[in-house]
């Protein structure tokens, strides 16, 4: 159902080449309220949108979210034909598409399993294509995996990209990228004052030994077709802070890049400061990957009003969506038991406010769903009252006093959204 829209990707690249600092913000995120919200607010600015999954998100066993890379764009396409969103201004692209989900295995089954992902996203549809084999396999020497190997096998996969594309007959051949960040994705573990920067002669290194691998699998006119490489500019966050960019310590990495034919893709930029994104696109990290920001705003906003609801109807009467969120998370911890350290007290309150934002995994659940259903359904009938707007959504408060916005729940939730997505366009287009 997606349109191709590659060539805003090559358009990006070559104005930054121009020295027109513009971008896109990459939307990581599967959640249906907040792609919703971002198809709205991307038809209000005439945008395009860039939606990305991952390797352990969506894959050809289904992944996280229960979706192959054929159902991904089928739910994503199916949203923008309903909320009459131009096809052809929709990208989808695969993030850290490689051996990732699979490096315990030994190269050759993880590999064999990649080289069907890759095939798989292909043809599905998705354009613009992470290459990421930069973890250790199964039966990978030990010590430091080498850039040359890392570098053959984003290669290898890279050929099975094109050979799909070429058998699949498209009109756009897809767009790749190449490289990682340093920390793994999801947050940051431990609070650093800040992050090392990714070494230019390292970054050199990368690019260099890539074409070399891309060329001697014949794939000159695919390594043309390389947009980004993936760095660390120094930007993270973790369960309770954010490590900030600062512009001064990634100058050689910013300066570095503009005598290459790429720009750079950042990764977790979520609760970056304003003016610290728009820092970055003009420093050439003109694609600003963000999902977890989404989904916490999101869990802001229902919190506040799941505490409305205990204020204004009897405990019979409640969602309790707090409590049963919690609960789920409770019962399958594996998707946040490791990421959030410290006693029980700790982990309590991380399950719930976290930055890192491991509650995401868990609203499609069926108790969740239910009992957000019933939290918005005691507000369909029921005005908030102002005075307690007022109190736990103080920013929606003012906007309705103003007229900016209704008083509904549902208009609440995407203003809120819609400022964090207010942040994201002010960066990507001066």
């Amino acid at each position: 159902m997606t349109v191709n829209s590659t060539l805003y990707l090559d358009e990006i690249v070559q104005a930054q080449k121009r020295g027109e600092p513009g971008g896109i913000a990459s939307i990581c995120s599967a959640h249906p309220m907040v792609l919703e919200t971002v198809f709205q607010h991307a038809q209000k600015h005439q945008a395009v949108v860039l939606i990305e999954s991952t390797c352990n998100q969506v894959n050809q066993f289904g992944g996280y979210t229960g979706m192959t890379p054929l159902d991904f764009v089928a739910y994503v396409g199916g949203m923008a034909d309903r909320l009459g969103f131009p096809p052809e201004r929709l990208i989808l692209g695969g993030d850290h598409l490689g051996p990732s989900v699979w490096q315990r295995e030994p190269a050759e089954s993880a590999m064999a399993k990649s080289f069907q992902l890759v095939r798989d996203y292909v043809t599905a549809g998705y354009s613009k294509i992470h290459l990421d084999a930069s973890m250790k396999l199964g039966d990978d020497p030990a010590g430091r995996l080498r850039t040359e190997t890392s570098a053959r096998r984003a290669a290898e996969m890279a050929k099975v990209a094109e050979q799909t594309f070429m058998e699949s007959g498209g009109a756009l051949a897809p767009r790749f990228v190449i490289g990682t960040e340093v920390p793994i994705p999801g947050g940051a573990q431990e609070v650093e004052e800040q992050l090392q920067v990714s070494d230019v002669q390292d970054t050199r290194q990368t690019i260099e030994t890539t074409r070399r691998a891309f060329y001697d699998l014949g794939l000159q006119a695919a390594w043309e077709r390389v947009i980004a490489v993936v760095v660390q500019p120094g930007v993270e966050y973790g369960v309770d802070f954010v490590i900030d960019y600062q512009r001064d310590l990634a100058k050689a990495l910013s300066k570095f890049i503009e005598d290459q034919p790429v720009i750079y893709e950042a990764h977790s930029t979520d609760y970056q400061r304003p003016i610290a994104l728009r820092q970055m696109v003009e420093d050439h990290f003109a694609i600003l990957k963000v999902g977890p920001a989404l989904t916490f705003a999101f869990r802001e906003v229902v919190f506040a009003l799941a505490m409305i609801e205990d204020e204004l109807f009897p405990k019979p009467e409640r969602s309790d969506l707090i409590d049963i969120l919690d609960q789920a998370m409770m019962a399958r911890p594996g998707y946040w038991e490791k990421y959030y350290p410290g006693d029980a007290n700790a982990q309590a309150i991380a399950r719930k406010y976290s930055f890192s934002d491991r509650s995401r995994y868990y609203w499609p659940d069926t108790a969740v769903q239910t009992a957000l259903h019933k939290l918005f359904a005691n507000f369909r009938d029921r005005a908030i009252p102002l005075t307690l707007l007022s109190q736990y959504l103080p920013t929606q408060f003012e906007n309705v006093r103003n007229g900016l916005i209704c008083n509904d729940s549902h208009a609440i939730i995407q203003d809120k959204l819609f400022a964090l997505l207010d942040i994201y366009q002010t960066a990507v287009n001066p």
